[in-house]
């Protein structure tokens, strides 16, 4: 294992040897400034994510960088928290008032209902941001409605699949949020957009029994070469982490998408729910620790930095 990539186990004379790290999934929020229903009270158990009380509190840029503090962050790209749809713009200018005064974050993954009537202005407000990337709209639909996010599948939408099509005239990429079962539907629209960069989050959110899918899902999506993956979030699907199941699941997204479409994130603070800065991503280093040199580099900023269009000097 090389030591370069450790946050904690890397330390000699008090330095840290580590490569450059671009965090390519980050939330923060501000509970004064925004409104978020899934972290207002109450709380429950028996939702997707389980019971998010813990989290349910400030998560500031300084939160981060402290819970970060082990890893060489070069920058981050924070993806829609989950603010009220009404104040998705409000969003994005909180987070670039704070890219401008702080350097972070360095990419803004806004969120916009790809089936809003007026979208192209929300996007075109979106885009006057600089340093707005991309958007999500998260989309996982589930027969068992525990699992869903969503009360159906809105992805099969004419409305919205017109919505996705319209990102490509604003230069934005689409994080995708879904399910396997999802996948095949939605990589037929993807193959006829090649022209929309696509960043599927959270190693696609393989759940527990549905393996085979995951699999075919994943192949489906890695044959579009505008499709990548981000390899974070594995206590969505199965709590809390457990470093054999993400090993089987980063390998083989990575034998999928090859060591040029993936990288890792943290998912913070959002994967406190499941376990530590340090103990996770310490986790996916070992997980890669045989790979060369440039492909953990890659991983761990290269790729973030290149497909999210950020410009970082690494």
């Amino acid at each position: 294992m090389d030591t370069r990539l450790r946050g904690d186990d890397g330390r000699r004379g008090g330095q840290v040897n580590r490569i450059p790290f671009i965090d390519a999934h980050v939330h923060l929020w501000d509970l004064s400034q925004l409104r978020y229903p899934w972290l207002t009270p109450p709380f429950a158990d028996d939702g997707p994510n389980g019971s998010v009380e813990a989290i349910a509190r400030d998560y500031g840029l300084d939160d981060y960088l402290a819970d970060a503090s082990g890893w060489d962050v070069r920058g981050i790209v924070h993806v829609d928290a989950g603010a009220d749809p009404r104040h998705a713009l409000h969003e994005t200018r909180w987070l670039q008032q704070m890219a401008d005064t702080r350097g972070m974050p360095n990419g803004i993954v806004a969120f916009a209902d790809l089936s809003y009537p007026d979208l192209d202005a929300l996007l075109e407000a979106h885009t006057a941001h600089a340093n707005v990337r991309g958007i999500r709209h998260i989309a996982n639909w589930h027969a068992d409605a525990k699992r869903s996010y969503t009360p159906r599948d809105f992805t099969q939408d004419d409305a919205w699949r017109h919505g996705f099509a319209r990102l490509a005239h604003h230069g934005l990429s689409f994080d995708l949020q879904a399910y396997p079962g999802q996948f095949a539907a939605l990589a037929a629209l993807f193959e006829r957009h090649p022209d929309i960069p696509v960043m599927i989050n959270h190693a696609g959110m393989m759940l527990p029994g549905e393996e085979d899918e995951w699999r075919v899902g994943i192949a489906r999506m890695a044959a579009l070469p505008q499709v990548a993956i981000k390899l974070s979030g594995f206590g969505f699907t199965r709590r809390p982490f457990d470093v054999e199941i993400a090993r089987g699941i980063i390998l083989s997204a990575i034998d999928a998408f090859g060591t040029d479409r993936a990288m890792f994130a943290s998912d913070f603070p959002t994967d406190k729910l499941f376990g530590g800065f340090d103990e996770m991503l310490s986790a996916y280093a070992d997980i890669v620790g045989d790979f060369t040199d440039g492909e953990r580099r890659a991983l761990f900023a290269g790729n973030a930095n290149r497909l999210y269009r950020l410009g970082i000097a690494l």
